[in-house]
């Protein structure tokens, strides 16, 4: 039977993005509908590898386009992403191509990341329908846009004091310093603009797709539709659609380490008893710090799988981040991964007993998604908002106690070795851990029913591709 539909996915360029835009595709692809991803030459290949993957099982459904950019120092940005004024404007260079695609290929539907808010006006120049894709939650989906309303931080004296989030099913507080700065300063600066075009962007759009599942957050699944207006779909955890070892450990970049030794460390610990510690692809970190952890891990006696990204130490020696003589003393405990990890793969393993997270949406909702409690370490972005629902809603986590959104970490923002093992022992250890992990279990179930057959996501995506289906022919 051969593909009736054709949706193309565009996701941002950097991996929390891209990474759930594949997965995406290879879900549409598993229902016989043609998804095509758009990339640019420095990313095509985090694709290839896993189209080649799925064709070799017989699913020839994913294509790839390549964009390029039209000028030099746009493809400079875009090797060094991250949150700067240069990389988004770079990326709307990019939509002369996207518009002259879509006049040549008219697919039947476009899901664009939320970062490129001119693709609603260009899909719609061609009666394609545009779906947005934010990558993170409903919770998080909905606190941002009661922040940016109501702006509750407007009724505090100091950057400390706690306040309340209107009108939200749960009481959630929040401090200033958690916010990010430009939220409360000039209201003509580039995140706040940035902000306003995306917001409207996703109210023209046709409807947003989220990589979340209902029986995770009901109440704001409820709300983002009903309270909020957004037409939505739920279909995740996408995560999930990778089975094979072979897949997981595909997902994003080549991993630093042989999945196999990696499986066979693994192997050799007892259920329950590593913990993992991974800030994901952008989170930064210095040397004060990671000293800090690692001191923290070895004081903590605990087994541990430990991900520094090649960048976090570049130019250093080991001594300069790491207490003299770490990897001796923790030798047989502790493996350190230096770069990219096989996460999925690791978390699912039964020798996992706690995460050790950011909070971005894809780690949390992997950890979810893996039975894993989890130590909040919030930097950035809505981390902080997924915090909350890690701690306060779903109460299977333990947070590190972040005062200060920060994207560049100082010697007075220090997390300090005593706190995060204590944060550790909270996780793992008591009567309060073990509620924690039972609820950890209880959520990973409802997130693989959620994605089986007859599931609330398996559920959401079968009726968004009928309506796209029917698209056309109204």
């Amino acid at each position: 039977m051969g593909a009736e539909l054709h949706v193309v996915l565009f996701p941002f360029l950097a991996q929390g993005h891209m990474i759930p835009a594949l997965d995406i595709a290879r879900l549409l692809a598993a229902r016989n509908v043609k998804a095509t991803i758009i990339t640019t030459p420095v990313y095509a290949s985090m694709f290839t590898k896993a189209i080649e993957t799925g064709r070799k099982v017989g699913n020839s459904y994913i294509d790839l386009e390549i964009f390029s950019f039209p000028a030099k120092e746009a493809e400079i940005a875009v090797k060094q992403p991250g949150e700067n004024q240069l990389f988004f404007l770079a990326n709307q260079l990019l939509q002369e191509q996207l518009e002259q695609y879509l006049d040549r290929v008219r697919p039947d539907c476009l899901v664009a990341d939320m970062f490129f808010p001119w693709a609603t006006e260009s899909s719609a120049k061609f009666n394609v329908p545009r779906l947005v894709f934010h990558g993170t939650s409903y919770f998080s989906l909905c606190t941002q846009e009661v922040v940016q309303v109501y702006k509750p931080y407007e009724n505090v004296s100091s950057d400390d004091e706690t306040f309340s989030l209107p009108l939200i099913p749960h009481e959630i507080k929040l401090t200033r310093s958690q916010m990010p700065a430009d939220l409360m300063g000039d209201k003509d600066n580039p995140r706040q603009n940035r902000m306003e075009m995306i917001k409207k962007s996703e109210l023209e759009s046709y409807g947003v797709i989220v990589n979340s599942f209902y029986e995770l957050e009901p109440d704001y699944a409820e709300f983002y539709r009903k309270e909020l207006g957004r037409k939505a779909w739920h279909v995740g955890p996408v995560s999930l659609c990778n089975r094979s070892v072979e897949e997981k450990a595909q997902r994003g970049k080549k991993a630093s380490i042989d999945e196999h030794n990696c499986l066979n460390w693994l192997n050799s610990k007892s259920p329950a008893s590593v913990v993992y510690i991974c800030f994901g692809s952008s989170a930064p970190s210095f040397a004060p710090q990671l000293h800090e952890i690692a001191t923290a891990l070895e004081n903590s006696g605990k087994n541990f799988i430990w991900v520094v990204r090649n960048g976090d130490d570049k130019g250093k020696n080991d001594d300069e981040w790491l207490p003299s003589g770490f990897e001796q003393r923790t030798e047989g405990r502790g493996l350190i991964i230096r770069g990219w990890a096989p996460q999925v793969l690791i978390l699912e393993h039964a020798a996992l007993g706690a995460f050790v997270t950011h909070c971005g949406w894809n780690s949390t909702l992997e950890g979810i998604s893996a039975g894993m409690p989890m130590v909040t370490w919030p930097m950035f972005a809505e981390q902080f908002y997924n915090e909350k629902l890690v701690t306060d809603i779903l109460k299977i986590g333990v947070s590190v106690g972040v005062k200060k959104w920060n994207g560049k970490p100082s010697v007075e923002e220090l997390i300090s070795r005593e706190v995060i093992e204590a944060a550790l022992r909270e996780i793992t250890e008591g009567d309060a851990a073990e509620e924690m992990r039972q609820r950890a279990k209880q959520l990973k179930d409802k997130a693989w029913k959620a994605v089986a057959e007859g599931g609330s996501s398996y559920s959401d995506l079968s009726a968004l591709i009928d309506e796209l289906r029917s698209y056309h022919t109204r």
